[in-house]
């Protein structure tokens, strides 16, 4: 796993327990890795050959694209990249933080093309925005904190096909509650201030996705729960945004004749769960 800061990062957990419980030997680490420092080390990845994979993580799942040789599915379709699947010396990238949104929600009980607001426009932000397509929302509102480092966000959403504004942090005040869907894709506590403008019963039956999982409740999704609505931890994104990744990396690590079952099973997922301390499926 590649970014900074990471030293909280609960994927690590995650893997261990996936490919434990498929009884394969795989190794899985956390690398702090800055932007400057990423060429060396793909070029260190390349030259070993011995690699099944790579997680990628903040700030590097935009830099990362032109170091790879191709892109698949919503990685092509977005320009960001989380995964990345090692054959021999061929690195491709893939996006499974839209399958780990969807799948979060879904899981909450999302209702169906539910009225959606995202929080910030960077690299999550993008994800967020095909993930909301994906679940059928209308349009979304894209409330963001500097504009000029908004515009993949708001372009991704142009390029699934998702009607959307860009607006301005400050009109976010007050408004939250009237969103079935918020996905907050900022930094832990950023959102926090928001908090105050929750009218008590103004939330029930909204959802509150937060990605920054560390600490544990934000203020914003401690308020939002005790206003009535559905807080969905960033635990629950990074839960099945790596069964995807364990689904990646065995494909390409094995030969279908020796590949394990179980990947995304029952069990699988609750073992994965129990690494992290959710709730079992």
């Amino acid at each position: 796993m590649l970014g900074h800061p990471i030293a909280h990062s609960k994927s690590p957990a995650l893997h261990a327990a996936a490919y434990r419980q498929l009884g394969l030997d795989f190794g899985y680490a956390a690398q702090d890795l800055q932007a400057e420092e990423l060429d060396g080390f793909i070029r260190r990845v390349r030259a070993d050959g011995n690699w099944f994979g790579l997680s990628v993580t903040m700030p590097l799942k935009t830099a990362i694209v032109p170091l790879l040789d191709a892109l698949e599915g919503a990685a092509a379709t977005l320009g960001v990249v989380n995964t990345v699947v090692a054959t021999g010396v061929r690195l491709v990238g893939y996006n499974t933080d839209v399958a780990g949104i969807v799948n979060a929600l879904r899981h909450a009980g999302v209702r169906e093309q539910p009225s959606a607001a995202i929080l910030g426009g960077g690299g999550t932000a993008v994800a967020a925005v095909a993930a909301l397509e994906a679940l059928g929302a209308p349009a979304a509102d894209l409330f963001v904190r500097d504009a000029g480092r908004s515009s993949a966000a708001g372009q991704a959403a142009a390029v699934v096909g998702l009607a959307h504004r860009l607006r301005p942090w400050g009109e976010a005040v007050g408004t939250l509650a009237g969103y079935d869907v918020v996905i907050s894709t900022l930094p832990p506590h950023a959102a926090d201030a928001l908090a105050a403008d929750l009218a008590p019963g103004g939330t029930t039956g909204r959802l509150l996705l937060d990605v920054a999982y560390d600490p544990w409740p934000s203020g914003l999704a401690a308020v939002w729960e005790a206003r009535g609505g559905t807080i969905v931890p960033g635990l629950e994104m990074l839960l099945y945004q790596a069964v995807e990744q364990v689904r990646l990396f065995t494909s390409a690590a094995l030969d279908a004749r020796d590949a394990p079952s179980g990947v995304g099973s029952p069990a699988l997922i609750n073992a994965m769960c129990d690494a992290v301390w959710l709730p079992r499926r």
